[in-house]
């Protein structure tokens, strides 16, 4: 297992800005406003040749009232149990705050390694006067850094790695299954997370969009290894009125693109809405398998038909993938929820599957036995053979005498002639078509 660094402090001080600083990528918001990172956001990185997980955590405030806050501080703390060092974030031009001393208490009590950091020093030379106050924390040698112009950072990180447990076990290959999990806002996706975890994971809340950053939960099951990644809801375009919200539309469409597996989540109330369409489109787009998971299943009057009709109104609404198997769940009791891992193991494999081109292209003649490749003025598609060429999803060229002629509709009917043999349940198929001519 590799090393765990939690970086913590009060809000405002450029935790961000430091976790983005080590993992060298802009994966956490930053903003000016305090409270901005609000669940635990964890990425690799590595110094000196030591790689090791970063997580970073909403800003803590020891005495409040405010749900949210104190939602942050109980992240904050799950962090702290689970790290192996801890960077504690102060910034020189408050000086000692009494949240500082809180949370170095905090820290203390944890008996974990701490290392302090005093953030925004931005020249270089001789340092602050305020900063030498910091050694009343109790905290050992503070170490001057600025998030923002990368000074310091690497003194930081050599404390950390000074404090890190001694180990000669070389990281594990990383084979697990990355699972985006996805939806509109408030359709139940940090419930499911935290079901599946066991712990209060992900800040649940009736307040649609509280879950703002997408953040990465590790799963080990009788069933395999997974990364679950839970998004911030993607709201409609004309919602998107603020700079965090665009954040955190860029930010699932990141997810989405670095899974391997994406549930799209549909509330079973609402039945699937024009901005389900959208979601699922961009899962749809990004070539990933795709589970469409009904939630709140629970929460609906149901008679024995009721099931297959609201199957058959997520077909219709999610047209363009019909591939998709759909299951029915309750996040909130823990109905038919085990199945999602059989699901994503299974789609995972169908969309990693690779067919001979001797079997495809017996399909390829048999397909074209039973129906004729179109005309067109008298030019008749002629269709020389087919092959894949990558899989996740599976790619096929075809190649042909004419692009043009090869109309859309002959594609779709090739494409499932192969799911009628192979199956490809919930992953979409690339096909792309080359002529006479074509450069490679």
């Amino acid at each position: 297992m590799k090393p765990l660094l939690a970086i913590v402090g009060r809000p405002n001080v450029g935790k961000s800005h430091l976790f983005n600083r080590i993992v060298g990528q802009r994966l956490s918001i930053v903003e000016d406003t305090p409270g901005v990172t609000r669940d635990r956001i964890y990425a690799e990185s590595d110094w000196d040749g030591v790689f090791f997980d970063v997580v970073d955590t909403g800003g803590i405030e020891p005495h409040t009232d405010n749900e949210i806050l104190l939602f942050i501080r109980e992240q904050a703390k799950i962090a702290i149990d689970t790290a192996d060092v801890i960077v504690l974030v102060t910034e020189i031009g408050t000086g000692v705050t009494a949240a500082d001393k809180d949370v170095a208490n905090m820290l203390l009590k944890s008996k974990k390694p701490v290392v302090l950091a005093v953030n925004k020093m931005d020249s270089t030379g001789q340092p602050d006067p305020s900063f030498y106050e910091f050694y009343s924390l109790g905290l050992g040698d503070p170490i001057p850094v600025s998030a923002v112009h990368g000074h310091g950072t690497g003194d930081l990180l050599d404390a950390c790695l000074a404090a890190f447990p001694k180990t000669t076990e070389e990281s594990e290959e990383d084979d697990r299954i990355k699972v985006a999990v996805i939806g509109k806002p408030n359709v139940g996706k940090s419930s499911l997370i935290n079901l599946i975890l066991g712990e209060r994971r992900c800040i649940v809340s009736n307040v649609a969009g509280t879950t703002r950053d997408a953040i990465d939960t590790h799963v080990d099951n009788d069933y395999g290894k997974y990364v679950f990644i839970d998004t911030a809801g993607i709201r409609r375009k004309s919602k998107v009125d603020d700079r965090i919200e665009k954040f955190s539309v860029m930010r699932a469409q990141l997810a989405i693109e670095r899974s391997d597996v994406c549930l799209i989540m549909i509330d079973a109330r609402e039945g699937v809405t024009e901005q389900d369409t959208k979601i699922a489109g961009l899962a749809h787009e990004a070539g990933k398998a795709s589970i469409i998971i009904v939630n709140k299943w629970d929460l609906v009057e149901k008679d024995s038909r009721t099931m297959d009709n609201m199957r058959k109104q997520v077909m219709q609404g999610l047209s363009f993938m019909t591939y998709a198997p759909v299951l029915f769940i309750s996040a909130l009791t823990g109905q038919r929820t085990q199945r999602i891992f059989e699901l994503v193991n299974f789609v995972n494999e169908q969309s990693s599957m690779r067919i001979s081109t001797g079997m495809l292209n017996n399909i390829l003649a048999d397909a074209m036995m039973r129906v004729q490749p179109p005309t067109d003025k008298g030019k008749r598609l002629k269709i020389y053979y087919m092959t894949q060429t990558g899989i996740r999803p599976p790619n096929f060229v075809v190649f042909a005498n004419s692009r043009e002629l090869f109309h859309f509709s002959y594609q779709r009917y090739l494409e499932n002639q192969i799911r009628s043999v192979f199956g490809l349940e919930g992953t979409p198929i690339r096909m792309v078509i080359r002529q006479k001519g074509d450069k490679e």
